[in-house]
């Protein structure tokens, strides 16, 4: 009897959708970070979001054309093993689980925080932090080891929910008017090329986290050749177009001449306070709620893409390999699961016996090597992507395999030194606190090469088996094939 595996044609575009856009919680991400782009961009900060987007359709281009050649369902690192060789795709399989765990773990510590300030606000009570965030741990291990479709219509709902909430302070704003009349003045050039705008762009792309994910989901989509792009593309312009509305009603609500003292004078009660005014304090105390929620579905989202990097690199027997078994009834990698609540259990816990602030530290200096080293997969995928097509024959169109690639690359590097330029605005941190956060990915990097050396050396089974296609990936809707030229990237 074969061993049970992923549930395959059960995900539609929507629901890839869901797990994506839910990773990237909107609600908090507006909240929490969108005051401190007022602040630091000006009336201008709603075109940033708007850039970021742009840059990163740009790049989704290029990947999403690729993930029609590659039918693995390790995402960033089977890209880069298949464009840029074995020893860099294994080191980049070490920074996603860096990545990814860092943006999920880190997380633990906004929900204690935001659920302790939530009961506070309502109902007066005190909480502590630390037993939400267990709490939080097992709930999000349980949604994980439910089946993906189970996963699929919680996110569902709580994303409605959310992007409802911003969209009713939305619309209170321009029924009403707003504070000065409606202004386009945030579009304006002279609004928008300031000094502080590159801060502005290195909020906004943290605000991205996660898009690409979607492949991740490839062996449990319903025809992943046309699902996959269309809830990648789908992803990005929704967050884009949606980020850059609501930033822009916020100033409405303010007004031109007001917003960014109001941001500077209480950032964290900005939303509130636009919500309460143009719609109602119920409304507000709702968002306190829903922000809760915001944050669960994030944490639920980032655990089933790690749940199923684990899977792929235990399959790849990187890692061990009870860790690539896969429930029999729900379908599952129910094991993966366990091993990365425990892990997050384990920082949760020693952050707590270290005195540290849930939110300034636990979220703040575990997110921040996290958001980087995403970003720097995103810029090894398209560098990847670029050298894929060079060294295999393709019908794809020059605007997919070279043109997109190459400006994602630059693009994609311009992102990464406006972000560890401004690194403490992330991390909120010390210089030396920040320099060891950056130093964590180059450091990680270079544990990759080490372990892709000795895997080479010590297991050579496993290094050649290591980015080639799975056995019966996509069975069932074979995608258009790439004939390998002279030279392969999978043979180096």
């Amino acid at each position: 009897m074969s061993a049970p595996t992923l549930r395959r044609g059960t995900l539609g575009t929507a629901d890839i959708a869901f797990f994506v856009i839910s990773a990237a919680a909107p609600l908090t991400v507006m909240a929490g970070v969108a005051p401190l782009a007022l602040m630091l961009g000006g009336i201008g900060a709603p075109v940033g979001y708007l850039l970021a987007g742009v840059t990163l359709a740009v790049f989704a281009v290029g990947f999403t054309t690729m993930s029609r050649h590659v039918r693995s369902g390790g995402a960033f690192y089977a890209y880069i093993a298949r464009g840029l060789g074995k020893p860099l795709g294994i080191a980049a399989a070490l920074i996603a689980l860096l990545g990814y765990n860092g943006m999920e773990i880190g997380v633990y510590g906004l929900l204690g925080s935001a659920t302790t300030e939530t009961a506070h606000a309502l109902w007066g009570v005190d909480l502590p932090w630390l037993p939400v965030s267990l709490v939080g741990l097992l709930v999000i291990w349980y949604g994980g080891f439910r089946s993906i479709d189970f996963g699929a219509k919680v996110l569902g709902v709580l994303l409605v929910a959310e992007t409802g909430i911003l969209l009713l302070l939305a619309g209170g704003v321009l029924l009403d008017g707003g504070a000065e009349g409606i202004s386009f003045a945030s579009f304006a050039p002279g609004n928008v090329f300031v000094p502080g705008m590159t801060a502005v762009l290195a909020c906004a792309f943290a605000a991205f986290t996660g898009f690409e994910s979607t492949v991740i989901y490839r062996r449990e989509a319903k025809n992943p050749d046309r699902t996959v792009p269309r809830a990648t593309y789908i992803a990005v312009a929704f967050l884009g177009l949606f980020y850059a509305f609501v930033v822009w009603t916020v100033v409405q609500a303010f007004g031109d001449s007001r917003v960014v003292a109001a941001a500077g004078d209480d950032p964290a009660g900005l939303f509130f306070a636009a919500l309460t005014t143009y719609v109602g304090s119920w409304a507000a105390d709702l968002m306190h709620i829903l922000i809760v929620t915001s944050v669960l579905a994030s944490l639920l989202a980032f655990h089933n893409a790690i749940n199923r990097y684990v899977l792929s690199l235990a399959e790849e027997g990187v890692l061990p390999a009870a860790l690539g078994r896969v429930h029999p009834r729900h379908r599952s990698p129910h094991l993966a699961g366990v091993a990365q609540t425990v892990l997050g259990a384990v920082v949760v816990i020693g952050f707590a016996a270290a005195g540290a602030d849930p939110y300034g530290q636990l979220l703040l200096w575990v997110n921040t090597p996290g958001m980087i080293g995403l970003m720097v997969l995103q810029l090894m995928a398209a560098v990847a992507v670029l050298m894929f097509f060079r060294r295999v024959r393709h019908d794809e169109g020059p605007w997919r395999t070279v043109v997109a690639p190459v400006v994602a690359t630059l693009l994609l590097a311009i992102v990464i030194v406006l972000v560890t330029y401004n690194v403490d605005l992330f991390s909120g941190a010390s210089l030396r606190v920040n320099t060891v956060l950056v130093a964590l990915v180059p450091a990680v990097f270079a544990a990759g090469l080490a372990l892709a050396h000795r895997l080479k050396r010590r297991k050579p089974g496993v290094y050649a088996r290591f980015g080639a296609e799975p056995d019966g990936a996509d069975d069932d809707t074979p995608g258009p094939a790439a004939r390998p030229a002279a030279t392969s990237a999978t043979a180096l």
